[in-house]
């Protein structure tokens, strides 16, 4: 197996070396075909896609199907947002009935339908003002003190009307501070495809220009504002984040390279792999989501990594007075072997995240392992090939520049010097230093086990404001205005409690049976802590509850209430159908319609939950109520699915952590015994990652991150990161042993040859990863601190430990021996 794999060594290595521009034309015409996928790169952005497999998210969306309701997001509904005045007054009401008829006028709108305050207190005016213009002049030359009446008796008559105002709504002196209109639009197709997105926020923007002028606070919101926002956050952070890491790598590239050429070819080997990475997502259809910002930073960081190990081993081989082909053979025979391991286990690492139960973190699973693939090919292949490339034209053109080409360290340097503080200690107590690193990281998983889990809107939110360095950035870095932020927070605090402060039970089943309202009261009888009481009930919004509103209203609906009320508690259980009929037919059958189908076979039922509980405890509690329900019930909400959403964010980091360290154990071993005979030394690369997760996860408790859709993926991920620092050094310590014959020396010359490459990929990965903190929206910002720490704390404990462990190994594993070997270091002899 060996030879196998020394044999296509050699094969690359005469490709590099000997026809080095045949290389580089192969990977410009492969680096076109993924140009082309690279335009066909499209977003998607939300909750939707964590979400859109989970049964209570499937309840939620026939929740939303099968009832209307004006804070539930219809795809093909825009809603007006009125405030900043008496929204019932006659000025207010006028302004919200022009700013429908306006609507409406639009073909290019598609208007098919609109439901307002003030088309009600129009039509409680003049009951044949069927039309908007109608309306609009009913409430023109109705007299101001007849309208305030008017919304009186609507408010009286019509719990619909009262819904769409805010909660300080005052019906004795008819004052509102805000309402809600709702426009519903006829867009063919199905809303939720690409093309019909598009369409619906090409309306609603222009319907931001066409109520402008009316002057007033309203504000136009929807769906495709809502999905224009989250693309343009994509856009935006990318935007900032990526230049921000190519300004700061490239001032890292100067001092490791310290040379304009190889600067370069560092640059075009980047870009190489961020086209081949996004083309890859083109071609195959992945779009690309908030989580997958963090890639092109992640393959910047890499790739520099690769770039720096690969330059710097190849001037380490010149200095010691070989020809350039001869360094560039011995560069890649070691590199190719310390990348492929790097490769793979860090393909372990991400590609365990195709365990997960959510399609996005699944897919940054799929597009890491391949981006970093990619990195092995370019950083391994093309750059050595570009290297030997350019470096001819400079022999032939001596008026290229040509400065440094001297090694990022050695041992006489400052930065040797300061790298072999790990080998000193490993030198006079390897074994007390390991025991002391395993008790303390031993500590810190323990105490990571409080590390919180949550899933939130919020996450994937665009700042309410934007932070002031952004907004100080000049144009085209400047991020854009967002106002879904700021709208839905203020929906939540002004209206009626949205399904973001109540769970929906959605119940499945013949609700004309006699006894199915006394079921549903029964469910709510002797609430749950986390449940809002009302009386010996919880406070509840169902059709029940309207039924019961409504008899307090209309006495004749009270009679026939009464008559089918067999127990005389106010519940009605016989003749259910009936009644579902009257209710329909009166003026409360729009608000009906929020709570039962037509067909009376589904309902939904709105439970207020208190704003301080724990979600999971509402979680636990709104399925224990659904199960007291006679027919299927299903617990459901915005606080269900989230969190139902936040378990398996949990689940999926643990066993993607799991599989990430069984599988890289797993392969380590097995390569360690196929290259070097010595599968030990695939246990010893495990210390350092080890170290790191546990490390990692207790700092994520100590600075209070919690493991989100975005974080989710650190634990693993560390695994793909970290183990590059640990692979470098254990197979760098192997070639030096095999030459050199006597630990100490091996391990300081791995320590100050590789130690001088990882700390400056050290650097450049932690500043390139860690300017996601500038991305728009936080969590990103989470997810890049989180990845830097990790990054930070493989190095350290690759130089301060791992010395120690390998020098452990040679005593205890393998027999120690002073004596050089005799091979040359174009091919170390096995162990």
């Amino acid at each position: 197996m060996r030879a196998v794999l020394q044999r296509a060594i050699d094969r690359a290595d005469a490709w590099i070396v000997d026809r080095p521009g045949r290389v580089v034309a192969l990977f410009l015409v492969l680096t076109l075909v993924f140009g082309v996928g690279l335009t066909n790169v499209s977003t998607d952005s939300g909750t939707e896609s964590f979400s859109e497999d989970i049964p209570e998210q499937q309840a939620l969306d026939a929740v939303t199907e099968q009832f209307e309701d004006p804070f539930d997001p219809d795809p093909q509904t825009t809603q007006l947002i009125q405030s900043g005045e008496n929204v019932v007054s006659k000025p207010g009401l006028l302004r919200m009935a022009e700013a429908q008829y306006r609507l409406a006028e639009r073909e290019d709108l598609r208007v098919v339908e609109t439901n307002s305050a003030a088309s009600m207190v129009a039509m409680q005016l003049d009951p044949s003002a069927t039309t908007l213009e109608a309306q609009r002049d009913v409430l023109e030359r109705t007299p101001s003190g007849a309208i305030r009446q008017a919304v009186r008796e609507t408010a009286a008559e019509n719990p619909a009307f009262v819904r769409l105002l805010s909660t300080d709504f005052n019906q004795r002196s008819a004052r509102a501070s805000a309402t809600v209109a709702i426009v519903e639009h006829d867009i063919p197709g199905d809303p939720a495809e690409e093309g019909q997105t598009g369409e619906l926020t090409r309306i609603q923007r222009t319907s931001e220009r066409v109520v402008a002028p009316l002057g007033g606070d309203i504000r136009v919101f929807g769906a495709g504002i809502i999905n224009d926002e989250f693309s343009t956050v994509i856009g935006d952070s990318l935007l900032v984040v990526i230049p921000a890491a190519v300004v700061l790598l490239v001032g890292f590239l100067i001092i490791a390279y310290r040379d304009f050429v190889d600067l370069l070819l560092g640059m075009v080997a980047l870009g190489t792999t961020i086209v081949w990475t996004l083309g890859f997502m083109g071609l195959v259809g992945i779009p690309f989501s908030q989580i997958l910002i963090a890639v092109p930073p992640l393959l910047l960081a890499v790739g520099i990594d690769f770039g720096i190990h690969a330059i710097n081993r190849f001037r380490e081989e010149k200095a010691a007075g070989v020809d350039r082909e001869t360094a560039m053979r011995r560069t890649t025979d070691q590199l190719l072997v310390a990348f492929f391991l790097v490769t793979a286990t860090s393909v372990v690492g991400f590609a365990s995240n195709l365990a997960s139960g959510l399609l996005p973190i699944r897919e940054f699973g799929v597009v890491a392992s391949v981006g970093i693939v990619f990195a092995f090919l370019v950083f391994g292949v093309y750059l050595p090939a570009l290297k030997m490339y350019t470096d001819d034209l400079r022999d032939r053109y001596p008026q290229i520049p040509t400065f440094s080409q001297a090694p990022l360290a050695s041992a006489e340097s400052r930065v040797g010097s300061v790298l072999q503080v790990g080998v000193v200690v490993a030198e006079r107590a390897p074994l007390v230093l390991v025991a002391v690193a395993l008790v303390v990281s031993t500590g810190a998983g323990v105490y990571a086990t409080g590390v919180d889990t949550a899933f939130t809107q919020e996450q994937f939110l665009p700042p309410e404001e934007t932070p002031a360095y952004l907004d100080s950035l000049p144009e085209p870095f400047r991020p854009g205005e967002y106002t879904i932020t700021r709208d839905i927070n203020f929906l939540e605090d002004t209206f009626e409690a949205s399904e973001g402060d109540q769970v929906v039970v959605y119940v499945e089943g013949p609700m004309t049976s006699d006894g199915a309202l006394e079921s549903m009261a029964r469910a709510g009888t002797n609430p749950p802590s986390t449940f809002v009481p009302d009386g010996r009930r919880a406070e509840e919004e169902s059709i029940l509850s309207l039924i019961q509103f409504y008899a307090a209203q209309d006495p004749a609906f009270a009679a026939l209430v009464e008559r089918n009320d067999g127990n005389r508690n106010g519940i009605p259980d016989e003749n259910l159908e009936r009644i579902y009929d009257a209710l329909f037919t009166s003026p409360a059958g729009d608000a009906a319609e929020t709570y039962l189908t037509d067909d009376y076979r589904n309902a939904r039922v709105l439970y207020t939950v208190q704003g301080d509980a724990d979600d999971a405890e509402i979680t636990a509690d709104t399925r224990d109520v659904a199960d007291k329900y006679r027919f299927r019930a299903t617990a459901t909400g915005e606080i269900v699915v989230f969190q139902a959403v936040a378990d398996l964010i949990f689940e999926s980091a643990i066993v993607s952590l799991a599989l990430a360290l069984v599988g890289t154990a797993a392969f380590l071993v097995v390569a360690f015994t196929v290259l070097e005979g010595r599968p030990s030394l695939g246990l010893v690369n495990l210390l350092p990652i080890v170290m790191t997760v546990a490390f990692v996860a207790a700092t994520m408790r100590v600075i209070d991150y919690s493991l989100n859709a975005f974080t989710a993926t650190v634990l693993a991920m560390t695994i793909g990161l970290g183990i590059d620092y640990s692979v470098h050094v254990v197979h760098r310590f192997v070639d030096e042993l095999a030459v050199r014959g006597d630990p100490s020396a091996a391990v300081t010359a791995t320590v100050v040859g590789t130690g001088g490459a990882l700390a400056g990929s050290m650097l450049t990965t932690v500043f390139g990863i860690g300017v996601l903190v500038l991305a728009v929206f936080p969590a990103i910002g989470q997810f890049g601190v989180l990845a830097a720490i990790s990054v930070v704390y493989s190095f350290f404990s690759s130089m301060l430990v791992l010395p120690s462990a390998l020098l452990l190994w040679c005593r205890f594993v393998r027999p120690n021996t002073n004596t050089p070997s005799s091979t040359s270091r174009d091919a170390p002899t096995e162990d």
